[in-house]
């Protein structure tokens, strides 16, 4: 508490025995005091007949406060923001795609993840590999497509190897059966061509569907420029590893796994060629 006091002080009668000089010193070294001190309204007056002024700053006793808190647990952490929904410990889970629009119809090329069996041993095996899904979608207007009609063809890990060397005047050709080994087989029938364009600028997307079930008959082409095509080439080719499942097992591997395999003398898979 900040007090407030008077600088006026009563005067004292002098003592009858005591020297003239000795009382102005007292004096002097008593008003001396009242002002050193109740400048700054820090000491109480000694008077009780004085008017007390008093002031409370509460900004004081809150940083008191704020003092002691911090002494009591210097160490304790700032609290954690908090934790977004569905984030309960789950790794969370990407989509991605790339997309190419042109005045007849849009592509999406999507990359699928593979899939694992888990095994007795807590390890897990690779069951069935990923793919690349194209997505075509006709024109429906002015950048404006029918996403309804779209049209699905799943590329494979050869399919994709095969449009990574494809050269700049060289075509290929893919068929799938979705239904083959089983009893609709040959009721639909998927082609995709991928032509070079006349020019030599790029190459077409043709997909071709012929659907028995439904009646349907449709063709989709789109063209492809060779500076997209490059961009294809390119997400492929980083896409490929984690599709056929071998980024799994890199990042399984530790040193002081096959430290032990090799100190135990075990041979994983029969013998290796250079250990023959």
């Amino acid at each position: 508490m900040l007090k407030l006091h008077s600088l006026s002080s009563p005067a004292i009668a002098q003592k009858p025995n005591q020297n003239p000089s000795q009382f102005l010193s007292s004096q002097l070294l008593s008003r001396a005091r009242v002002f050193s001190t109740n400048t700054f309204g820090f000491a109480p007056s000694p008077i009780s007949s004085r008017k007390r002024l008093s002031l409370k700053c509460r900004q004081s006793e809150y940083f008191d406060q704020q003092r002691t808190s911090t002494a009591a647990s210097p160490n304790k952490p700032s609290p954690a923001p908090p934790t977004p929904a569905g984030a309960t410990g789950m790794a969370p889970r990407f989509y991605v795609g790339h997309s190419i629009y042109k005045g007849k119809a849009a592509l999406t090329v999507e990359p699928k993840a593979p899939e694992f069996t888990p095994l007795d041993s807590g390890a897990f095996k690779l069951s069935r590999e990923g793919f690349v899904l194209l997505q075509f979608a006709p024109a429906a207007g002015v950048r404006v497509y029918d996403w309804s009609r779209k049209q699905v063809f799943s590329l494979s890990v050869t399919e994709i190897g095969s449009l990574v060397s494809l050269g700049s005047k060289e075509s290929l050709e893919f068929f799938h059966d979705p239904f083959k080994g089983k009893s609709d087989e040959g009721k639909v029938r998927k082609v995709l061509k991928v032509e070079p364009l006349p020019d030599g600028s790029g190459h077409f997307f043709n997909l071709s569907v012929q659907n028995k079930l439904i009646n349907l008959d449709e063709s989709i082409y789109i063209p492809i420029t060779r500076a997209e095509f490059a961009v294809l080439k390119s997400a492929f080719n980083f896409i490929l590893p984690y599709i056929l499942g071998w980024h799994a097992y890199a990042n399984s591997i530790k040193p002081e796994d096959s430290s032990r395999a090799n100190n135990s003398g075990l041979k994983y898979g029969g013998d290796f060629e250079w250990s023959r």
